[in-house]
C-alpha cells in the first residue's frame, strides 16, 4: 500500500505519516518524491495509526504533499554470500568498491537473533595481534568482546590496522588460515581515514580475508546506526553459517553514540547523562552481545570495538556503560603518546577478564599467568616510585626505588613500545617480558614460585636489553 503526502518533517532525518495500516517496527519503507532519487527510511516508532519513520538520505528535498511512502512489509536486510570476502561496502552494506553486486545466497535481517545464553560455549583460546602489550598483558581470547578506550588525536587507527595485519588464532586451535577473517567497520570517519585503512589493508595482502564496511563523515546520521548491525550480520554469517572465525573491528562507537543522541533529541526523547538516551546502554549491548561461541556450532565471533574518550573522561556514558557489557578493555594513555611510546597502552587500567581462560599450559605457555601478575605488581611499585620522584626529587630515592625507575622505563620502552610493523609471536613476547623482570633482584618478584625462577629468572642491566 502506498500513502501520498506527509503529515510532518522533523528536522534532518525523521518524518511522520497518520493513517498507516498494520506498520511493524523496524520495517523499511520506500520514500519517493518528484525530481528526488527513491530513499529508503525504516519505522521507528508507532503510535496506533501514527509513525515515525527514520530517513537514511535525510530529508532535505522531501515535502509534505508529493512525498509518496511505500510499507515493503520486510526488516532491513543485506545480501550476503562468501564473496562478501574482499570487498567494500556502505554503512547499509551496498558495494562501493565498483567490482558490481553481491550474488546472494541469503538475505539476512541487519538486527539479529539473540543468542540463548544456554547455548553460549565459554571462550578459549587466544587472537595473537603481535602487540606485546595486548598478547602478553590482556589477551584477547576468541569469543571475546574487548574494546580499546582512545581518545582524540591517539593513535586507534594505527593500532585497529596493526590488528587487522598482524591478528591470528592460536595454533593450538588448530583452525587453518583460510578459516579466519575480519570484518571492519567504520562509522563517522573521514575521507583520508577511511583512505587510510583501505590502502593499509589493500598494501599488506590483508584486504583479501577483510570485509570492509565504510560509513564516512559526510554520509547521512542514520546511516550510522545501520553500519554496526551490517557488519556484524555479515561477521554472524560467515561465522555460523560458513564456520569460519571472524573477528569484529568497530570504530568509532562514540560516533555511533552520538547519532543515537541526534536522532533521540529530534525524536524528543527525554535525554538522559550529557544527552544520550536512556536506553544507551541496551542499544550497545545489542552490538555487544553478538559475540560468542555457539554450542554446535564451528565458527565464532570475537569483537574489539574502539571508541574515543570525550576529553579523554573514562567515566563519560559511553567507556562506563561500555565497560558494564564487554569483558575488560585496553586504554590508551595521552602521556604514554607524548613519550613516543607506540602503541601507548597504559598496562594498569587495562584488563582482560577472560585471559585466564585461554593462556597458560596448553594455550601459550604455562609461565605466562604468573609472568603477567608480576609484570603488573612490578609496574605498579614503579609507578609509585616515579610519584614519590615528583616530591622528593629522584636523587632521594631508595636504591631499590631507583631499579624500579628503571624497570618501568625499559617496560615502556622495551616491551610496550614497537614499530607498526612489528609482529611479534606469543613466545618472543613472554621471552622479553622476562628479560624486564631480570632488571630486578629475584627478591622482589614474590608473585613467582621458585621452581619458575630456577628455570627462567636471569639477572639483566640496562646495558644487556
Amino acid at each position: 500500500m502506498e500513502y501520498i503526502g506527509l503529515s510532518e518533517i522533523r528536522g534532518s532525518s525523521l518524518v511522520v505519516l497518520e493513517n498507516v495500516q498494520n506498520p511493524a517496527y523496524e520495517e523499511i519503507v520506500n520514500i519517493k518524491a518528484t525530481g528526488v532519487r527513491n530513499k529508503l527510511g525504516r519505522v521507528v516508532q508507532i503510535m496506533g495509526d501514527v509513525v515515525i519513520v527514520q530517513v537514511f538520505e535525510g530529508t532535505e528535498d522531501l515535502s509534505l504533499k508529493n512525498t509518496v511512502t511505500n510499507f515493503t512489509g520486510r526488516p532491513m536486510e543485506i545480501k550476503l554470500s562468501e564473496e562478501i570476502l574482499g570487498r567494500v561496502f556502505d554503512g547499509m552494506g551496498r558495494p562501493i568498491d565498483g567490482l558490481g553486486e553481491v550474488y546472494a545466497e541469503q538475505r539476512v535481517n541487519i538486527n539479529g537473533k539473540p543468542i540463548n545464553p544456554v547455548s553460549r560455549s565459554y571462550p578459549r583460546d587466544y587472537i595473537k595481534t603481535g602487540i606485546s602489550a595486548i598478547d602478553g598483558l590482556a589477551t584477547l581470547i576468541r569469543g571475546q568482546k574487548l574494546p580499546i578506550f582512545s581518545g582524540n588525536g591517539l593513535p586507534h587507527d594505527q593500532l585497529a590496522a596493526q590488528i587487522v595485519r598482524q591478528a591470528e588464532i592460536s595454533k593450538n586451535a588448530k583452525i587453518g588460515e583460510e578459516d579466519f577473517a575480519i570484518v571492519f567497520a567504520a562509522m563517522g570517519v573521514k575521507y583520508d581515514v577511511a583512505d587510510f585503512f583501505q590502502r593499509a589493508f589493500e598494501e599488506s595482502g590483508a584486504i583479501g580475508r577483510v570485509v570492509m564496511f565504510l560509513n564516512l563523515a559526510n554520509d547521512p546520521v542514520t546511516e550510522r546506526i545501520i553500519t554496526p548491525r551490517a557488519a556484524l550480520t555479515a561477521a554472524e554469517y560467515l561465522a555460523y553459517e560458513k564456520g569460519m572465525h571472524i573477528l569484529v573491528i568497530l570504530t568509532d562507537m562514540t560516533s555511533y553514540a552520538e547519532a543515537l543522541r541526534e536522532i533521540s533529541s529530534a525524536r524528543g526523547e527525554i535525554p538522559s547523562r550529557k544527552g544520550y538516551p536512556g536506553y544507551l546502554y541496551s542499544e550497545l549491548a545489542s552490538l555487544f552481545e553478538r559475540a560468542g561461541i555457539i554450542r554446535g556450532l564451528k565458527g565464532s565471533v570475537t569483537q574489539i570495538p574502539i571508541l574515543t574518550m570525550p576529553n579523554d573522561d573514562i567515566t563519560h556514558p559511553v567507556p562506563d556503560l561500555t565497560g558494564y557489557i564487554t569483558e575488560g578493555q585496553i586504554v590508551l594513555d595521552r602521556a604514554m603518546h607524548r613519550k613516543g611510546v607506540y602503541p601507548p597502552v597504559n598496562i594498569l587500567p587495562s584488563l582482560s577478564r577472560l585471559m585466564k581462560d585461554g593462556i597458560g599450559e596448553g594455550y601459550t605457555r604455562s609461565d605466562h599467568p604468573d609472568l603477567a601478575n608480576q609484570i603488573f605488581s612490578s609496574y605498579a611499585r614503579a609507578n609509585d616510585a616515579r610519584a614519590l620522584a615528583s616530591v622528593i626529587g629522584e636523587d632521594e630515592l631508595s636504591e631499590m626505588d631507583k631499579k624500579y625507575l628503571a624497570f618501568g622505563a625499559q617496560l615502556e620502552s622495551k616491551f610496550i613500545n614497537q614499530s607498526r610493523g612489528d609482529n611479534r609471536s606469543m613466545l618472543d613476547t613472554l621471552n622479553l617480558g622476562w628479560d624486564m623482570l631480570g632488571l630486578l633482584p629475584r627478591a622482589e618478584l614474590d608473585r613467582l614460585g621458585t621452581e619458575l625462577l630456577n628455570e627462567r629468572y636471569t639477572a639483566k642491566t640496562e646495558a644487556d636489553l
